[in-house]
């Protein structure tokens, strides 16, 4: 069930027009550097959405103003895309989410299984693709993941901020999500599991989308899955309960780059960037990308000027 986005392959044609076309700072087709003495290139893609976009630029932009040479290739595809392209090194870096990641490696046995700390999530991919010539950095406390939602009105009514509040209401509530949420054990079957709760209904709507939103938002359901990034957190006024039993598993933010192209300033200022980087903040980019149209590269430049970081 983790993640709804699609994650649909492409074919190598489109893989091999998107290597061709470099855009960097998320739309100019010319690389750039913002001191005279440039440094090591590097090429960072973004998956195809918005999100992904803005923290390429985020990450890419901080090594630019340190003079390295940054191409960015934005919207280049899905993970079926970007990672071989990594692995070929016709790119060199990307930002994922460390416990998708790892499941996409398909690695056998425990080592290959992600879960919700994200340390030993993050362990584990290190460990996967270190064979690779790939490095895994320091993972953010950001994360976008599957998420459970109350609106600010039921929150405060029942006190409800942890999923485990929901123990003394759950009976008397509806649960809305994706149609094939009660049989999967990260939605309906793991809140039964994990945390007890057992809910007077299920609403099949959507992953996470317009539907599960709007349905919350009406009270027409009074639980619904969504993205733990999603700028409606924000924009609709809803509540995401903490998952303090660990149903979902560590999505946490995390960039991968190929081991030849990765020294010691480039770690510092990632890892730099990886601690300051919240969820909250991709709720709020997220916004200005989703919903104000803001361009991935603009938004890009405000969190870095906001958190110290040149832009």
């Amino acid at each position: 069930m983790r993640k709804y986005r699609a994650r649909l392959a492409l074919p190598a044609l489109v893989l091999a027009l998107g290597l061709v076309v470099a855009a960097c700072g998320g739309g100019s087709s010319k690389s750039s550097s913002a001191t005279t003495t440039a440094k090591e290139s590097i090429t960072i893609a973004a998956f195809n959405f918005p999100e992904s976009s803005t923290l390429a630029n985020i990450y890419g932009k901080a090594l630019q103003s340190k003079g390295y040479r940054v191409t960015f290739k934005p919207n280049l595809g899905t993970r079926e895309v970007v990672e071989p392209a990594l692995l070929n090194g016709e790119l060199d870096a990307y930002v994922t989410y460390a416990a998708t990641e790892l499941t996409f490696l398909k690695v056998p046995g425990d080592a290959g299984t992600a879960t919700g700390d994200v340390q030993q999530t993050v362990t584990r991919l290190r460990d996967a693709y270190t064979s690779k010539g790939i490095s895994v950095l320091d993972a953010s406390s950001a994360a976008d993941a599957n998420a459970f939602a109350v609106t600010k009105a039921t929150a405060d009514k029942d006190k409800l901020v942890k999923t485990s509040d929901l123990a003394p209401f759950a009976a008397q509530m509806t649960l809305g999500g994706p149609p094939e949420c009660p049989t999967r054990p990260f939605c309906q079957q793991g809140l039964l599991k994990t945390y007890g709760l057992k809910f007077k209904s299920f609403k099949a709507l959507d992953a996470g989308g317009p539907l599960s939103k709007n349905a919350l938002a009406n009270g027409d359901v009074d639980v619904a899955l969504i993205f733990s990034s999603d700028s409606a957190v924000q924009a609709r006024n809803f509540v995401i309960l903490q998952d303090d039993k660990h149903l979902q598993n560590a999505d946490n933010v995390v960039p991968v780059i190929r081991t030849p192209k990765l020294n010691g300033e480039i770690t510092s200022i990632w890892n730099s960037i990886s601690s300051k980087l919240t969820t909250d903040d991709l709720v709020a980019m997220n916004k200005k990308t989703d919903v104000d149209k803001q361009d991935a590269a603009t938004v890009a430049d405000q969190w870095l000027r906001d958190h110290g970081f040149s832009s």
